[in-house]
Formats: structure tokens, C-alpha cells, sequence
């Protein structure tokens, strides 16, 4: 199953759907893809690479989390 985290559009929102510890639990067993947008944690001080580094793959846009 795919699993999209998509970047927050909201004015002032600083929370992301998913943390990095969340998504290694869901990618692991490679049963579950975790896809996350590009600086989707960004305002929660959580940078791309960390996403990464927990098994997701960064997607350049909404549209590319499905």
C-alpha cells in the first residue's frame, strides 16, 4: 500500500502528518511505500533527509503522492 504524507497548505500550521519514527514503523516489513512530499516537515523542524533516512521516498509535488 502506498502511504502519502503531503505538505501542510495551511497559514501557520507547523505539524506534519507523519514523523520520521512513524514512518520507519510503517515502512517496515517494505509491505507499506511511505511517500512524503518535499518540506513536509519543514515548519516542524524536520528535514527531508531524516524522512529519508526513516524509509520514505520524497515526492516533488501533492500530485506524486498517490
Amino acid at each position: 500500500m502506498n502511504i502519502g504524507i503531503p505538505a501542510e497548505t495551511r497559514a501557520g500550521e507547523t505539524r506534519v502528518a507523519a514523523t520520521p519514527e512513524t514512518v520507519k514503523k510503517l515502512a517496515a516489513g517494505g509491505r507499506h511505500a511511505i511517500l512524503v512530499q518535499s518540506g513536509a516537515g519543514v515548519a516542524a523542524s524536520v528535514p527531508d533527509r531524516d524522512f529519508e533516512a526513516a524509509g520514505a521516498k520524497i515526492v516533488a509535488g501533492a500530485r506524486d503522492l498517490s
